[in-house]
């Protein structure tokens, strides 16, 4: 495969699996989920799970990196729904 080809994947996934840190900073710093949907997040912590595996069966590597990040961030949103006090 064309290096550039696998730059581009990399970085875009890169690009998509950040779209939660910007929250989940929020969240930590204002110790505050109350207008998070603990259905939204989970259906979104799920879908990265489902997409880990078949990137891994697949061997697709920015599958992998993205929702092994997001999945990492909404976990932290999971977590932080139980904890914080809304």
């Amino acid at each position: 495969m064309d290096p550039w080809v696998d730059i581009v994947g990399y970085f875009g996934s890169f690009l998509s699996a950040i779209t939660f840190f910007p929250q989940v900073y929020k969240a930590w710093r204002t110790k505050s989920v109350g207008d998070l949907s603990l259905t939204m997040i989970l259906i979104v912590f799920t879908s990265t799970i489902v997409w880990i595996v078949y990137g891994v069966a697949k061997n697709i590597g920015p599958v992998i990196l993205c929702n092994a990040i997001m999945s990492a961030l909404v976990a932290c949103l999971i977590y932080f729904k139980f904890t914080f006090k809304s």
